[in-house]
Formats: structure tokens, sequence, C-alpha cells
């Protein structure tokens, strides 16, 4: 077992942990959590045996053999498939010597060699190498590709693939998920469930780690504290130590009403069921930890834009892709979409997929190979990309970024502003270049606020963001008044800001009907399809004969419902398509003329009568397609 006894820990002249005392045993899989700065990173380091204790002791196995992640990847001419295997470093071992027993012509060796190569499952591990890659996101024919045909975040992928199948008693991950997906994500979860060894991961990623941690190390204030349970567990436990400190308790609070007015306008409509449900998991987690985010110092707000504009973009039959002539390459196709104040879009799909393509294309960041993508001219975008951060000048400070957004505005105003996301005092003068991922991310999000966006395109808003401003991050969004569109693998921001999902799969942009777990069992049916696309179609033929017989019988049975739920569906589209018609023409700015009053205020009451009708046929459909989920599950 690991075991730190009245520890000590420096570095760079800085104390992290004073008398820290921490045991993680043989097996266990624990978090590291605690906000950037704290010393995670440097506790990693001293287990490796890369820093010193400045007093007291940090025991573990000397046998222990132990596993990171690489933070460099050279531009390597080696297979992707290769260089994951050269983090076996037994198998490479015993690979080489079997090398030169054959060069030696050694035979007593070379089957000896062999042996100790099956034992270790050796002839296997091509395999594993090649399952690894494809759980986290690669494609067959990638794996053979160069480690430098990679881009940097497809070479930490690498390097997380490499960790995982080293022989260690012990692994440390440091914030595996920031660059993955949600699919790899899901995929990574299933496998370190599985994982027998001893297990350490840094994270702010709270869903992730409510799925693989059983214990929590918190790093505050040079202090390590061990709480037993996953991270909501770690939440509710602090929490309690901290439930007399009702000061800051009370700056919740405004937070909590503006949850609760969520849930009390959406508890009962069908339309917004699920989102109802996710604000109240929310709300519940909020009143547990409460004490823990009111001392995390960042709060902030949108602030109303000056107007609204309906629709704030619409495109039709839009194609989109990279590319000119022979060399262009289409990512989507045949999209319409429309974007109205109120919505609230989480992108889902398959990495490469096309989400980011599409919110390059929301942004005019990308111009369409087909069709047009018309922004309303009243719309102010708030668009964040990981690019972003390396657009910010590296010279300049905080405030002079804020200065030139508003030269009118005052030194003290601006700071008072800044202030908000972090940047106080000194910090707020400081160059932008020395700055950490998290703070120029921190920046980022200041600078877009500021300008009263009222449609806001997210592309991994949180990669680089501590728990607390993730936390804030969630509140502002909650309240945000204009459209906005993310695509992001924290799956708490999505459940608790998002209120419809959209996939992005074969070139096509469809509403998707189910939350992220939905999501989670689509992609295992995927997988799942894939797998029985290669299995003998000659085998099993009277089994499958039988079943496909009770299918038809069941299938019969559950027609009435079946056509019920139809129904319901044809007329929710037949009035979203009357509604969507409505839509395109109040887009026409003409129609916003003084001499066009008449017909815009008839569109708009027929828009709002479209609206209640909408809200109807959702109710119905939602029924239909209850009755039919209980008597599946009865027959089931």
């Amino acid at each position: 077992m690991i075991q730190m006894r009245a520890m000590s820990l420096m570095r760079g002249g800085k104390l992290l942990l004073e008398n820290a005392d921490i045991t993680v045993f043989p097996g266990h899989h624990v978090g590291l959590v605690g906000r950037n700065g704290t010393g995670k990173s440097s506790l990693f380091a001293l287990l490796r045996g890369e820093l010193q204790t400045e007093q007291g002791s940090c025991e573990l196995p000397p046998a222990w053999r132990i596993a990171s992640v690489k933070q460099e990847t050279p531009a390597l001419d080696q297979a992707a498939l290769e260089y994951v295997l050269d983090g076996d470093t037994e198998l490479r071992h015993l690979q080489q010597q079997l090398a030169d027993a054959e060069a030696r012509q050694d035979g007593h060796a070379i089957g000896s060699l062999h042996d100790a190569l099956a034992t270790i499952g050796g002839y296997d591990a091509n395999a594993r190498a090649a399952a690894l890659l494809n759980g986290l996101g690669f494609q067959p024919d990638q794996i053979y590709l160069p480690v430098k045909a990679f881009s940097g975040g497809w070479r930490m992928r690498l390097n997380l693939a490499q960790a995982l199948i080293a022989r260690a008693d012990l692994l440390l991950l440091d914030e595996p998920t920031n660059h993955l997906d949600v699919d790899a994500i899901f995929w990574l979860e299933d496998w370190l469930q599985r994982y027998p060894g001893t297990l350490m991961v840094i994270s702010h990623d709270r869903d992730f780690l409510d799925a693989i941690a059983g214990q929590i190390i918190h790093i505050e204030h040079q202090r390590a504290t061990s709480y037993s349970g996953n991270y909501s567990s770690f939440e509710r436990q602090q929490a309690e130590q901290l439930a007399q400190q009702q000061a800051q308790f009370e700056k919740e609070q405004a937070q909590k009403k503006h949850l609760q007015s969520y849930i009390d306008r959406f508890r009962y409509k069908a339309s917004k069921a699920k989102q109802a449900q996710s604000r109240i998991k929310a709300l519940e987690r909020l009143q547990a930890g409460a004490p823990l985010r009111a001392a995390s110092g960042f709060q902030f707000s949108f602030k109303e834009p000056p107007q609204l504009p309906n629709p704030l973009l619409t495109m039709q039959q839009v194609q989109a892709g990279y590319g000119e002539g022979d060399a262009a390459v289409t990512i989507l196709a045949d999209i319409s979409f429309n974007l109205v104040p109120g919505s609230r879009i989480g992108l889902l799909g398959r990495n490469g997929a096309g989400k980011s393509t599409l919110i390059k294309l929301l942004a005019g960041q990308l111009k369409p190979q087909v069709g047009v993508v018309q922004l309303n001219p009243g719309v102010r975008l708030g668009y964040f990309a990981q690019h972003q951060l390396e657009l910010l000048d590296l010279q300049a400070s905080a405030l002079l970024h804020l200065q030139r957004l508003d030269p009118n505005a005052s030194e003290q105003q601006l700071r008072d502003f800044i202030g908000g996301f972090g940047f106080s005092g000194d910090a707020a003068t400081a160059a932008v270049g020395p700055m950490s991922g998290g703070e120029k991310a921190r920046l980022v999000l200041a600078l877009i606020v500021y300008q009263k966006p009222n449609m806001l395109l997210l592309d991994e808003p949180t990669n680089h963001l501590d728990s607390q401003m993730r936390e804030a991050l969630v509140f502002a969004l909650q309240d945000f008044v204009g459209a906005m569109v993310i695509v992001s693998h924290d799956r708490h921001l999505l459940r608790t800001t998002v209120d419809e999902f959209y996939l992005v799969a074969h070139q096509q942009v469809q509403p998707f009907a189910g939350d992220l777990d939905n999501y989670h069992e689509w992609l295992k049916q995927q997988a799942s399809s894939a797998n029985a696309d290669t299995t003998d179609s000659s085998s099993g033929k009277a089994d499958r004969k039988a079943e496909k017989r009770q299918a038809a019988e069941r299938r019969q049975a559950l027609k009435p419902l079946k056509d019920k739920v139809a129904k319901a569906e044809q007329k929710l589209e037949q009035v979203s398509a009357v509604l969507a018609e409505i839509n395109q023409l109040l887009a026409d700015n003409s129609l916003y003329e003084a001499a066009n009053k008449a017909q815009l205020t008839e569109l708009l009451q027929r828009q709002a009568a479209q609206q209640q009708a909408l809200q109807a046929a959702e109710e119905a459909w939602m029924e239909a397609e209850e009755a039919l989920h209980q008597a599946s599950e009865q027959d089931n």
C-alpha cells in the first residue's frame, strides 16, 4: 500500500502539503481533487520518484511497477500500434531477449522465452493494443499510421493507451478525459472499473470520478484529507463538515432560487421532463455542497443582452466540409437548423462525425459548400473554442484585453468585473504569456461574458477549468437567456444546462430523443450491431428462427401502441413543420418595418398558437411513448 506519514512537500520554493497523512490500499481506485496549483501533479511526481519529501515519509512497495501518461510525444515514424506496445515494458524485454536468442540459435532459451511470452499473454498483445486504440476513438486503418501523422490531442490518446497497456501495480492518470470525447470517456470508465491494480486519477470531471473512484483525496490549504466513496459522496461529507459556515452557504441561495424556478415551471411539461429531472438532481447537489462551492471565489453571470432577435440564425439544406474542387471533403450534408432565443442544445456524436464542424459553421468560421447560413443582424455572438486561447495577446494583461473591448469604461469598473474571474490585484495586470491553460480559459470566458452575447457557441469550454470554475460556468449558463449550442465531454455540464440534444452522425444533424444515458445505450447498440455484422451467419440458425418467431409475436402484440406513437409523431412533425415555416417567415428583416406591422402581428399570433399546439403534441407523444415502454418492459 501507499503510506504517507507527517509528510511535507515543496516544489519551486512553494509549500504544497504540510503534515499530510495519506493511506491508499492495494487495488483501491482514488480520485485526487483540488484547485489548480494545489499540488496534485506534484504528488504524482513524488510517487514516481521525481521529487523528495521535505519532511516525513512517503512509502510504497519497492517492487511495484508504476505507469503514468507521458506529457510529450515526439514526432516518430513508428506505427501507432507499435508505440502503444512500448508501454508493456515486460513484453518488449522478452521480445528483445527472444530476438537475441534466435540470433544465437539458442534453442533452449528460445523455448523458455516463448513460454514466458505465452504466460504474460504476449501473443495477444497486438489485439489488446488494437482494442485500446479502438476504444479511444482510433479507426482500424489509423493504428498503422506513424505517430507523427497525428495531432497533439490524438498523440495524448496514444500516450494514454501506452499507459493503460502497461503491466502496472500503480496507474497514475492526470486529467485523462481532457483530450477525449464523450464516447471515449464512456469506454475509459468501463475499462478502469475493471482495472485490478491501484489507480490514482487527477480529474475535475465529477461524473467520471463518480463512476471510477471509491476514495477521494482532497488537497486544499496545504492539507490532504481522505474521504471514502466517490466524488458526490465526498461533496456531501465535506458539506456536512462546513454546514455551520452559514455565511458561505447563503451565497448560493440565489442560484438555488433559479434552479427551483426552472423545476417549478417545467416539472410537468413533457418536452422538458428530462431536463427538469436534471435540474432536480443539480439542486440536490447544490443543497448538499453549497459551503464547498461558496468558498470557490468564482461567481459570474451573463448580463441581459441588448436585444433578442427571433430567430437568431437559420440554415436550410446546407452542406459543409473542407477543401475545394476535386479535393473537397463533405462532413455534413442537407443540414436544416434554426436557433431561437431559449434554445439550449447539446451536440452528441462520435469523434470526427462533425460536431466541431457544425459549431464552426454556426460561428461563421467555416463557409458552407452548399446553401446559406443566415445570421440575424442583431446577433451578438459568444464563441469559445480551444484555438481562441492561442489568439490572446501574450504580452497584454487581462485588464488590457478588457480595456481594448471597452475603452470608455473606467479601470475600476473593469477591475471589479475581471476580479470575478480570479484576476484580482496584480493578477489583473500580469501578462497573459505565463498564465496556465486554466487561467487563459477563464480570461476567454470573461471576454465573452463582458460582450453580453445573445448566442453562445461553446466547443469544449471546460478543458483546463477546475471544479470550482466549472460549477460557476454551470450556474451562469443556467441563467443565460439567449440561444446556446455546446460540445463538451463534461456530462455534468450537459445534464444541468442543456434542454435538448442533437445527434451528429452519418453526415446528418438530427434531434436525439433521449438523454446522455440513452446516448450511452445507443453507442453500445451501434457497437453490438457492428460486431453482429462480423459473426458467422450460418451459426445458430435454429435458435434465430425461434427468436424471430417470438419477436414477430411481440411486435404484433405491441402494434396498436406503436401505431398510436406513430400517429402522435406524425402530428408532432406536422406542427413542428408549420412552426418552422412561421419562424422562417419571421426571419425576413423587411417584416419588421412599420408598413408590415399587421403582417408581423398576425405571424407572431400564429407562432404563439403553434407553440401551444406543439406543447400539446409533445405531451400526447410522451404519453404514447410511455405506454409503449411500459408494455415493452412487461413483455421482457
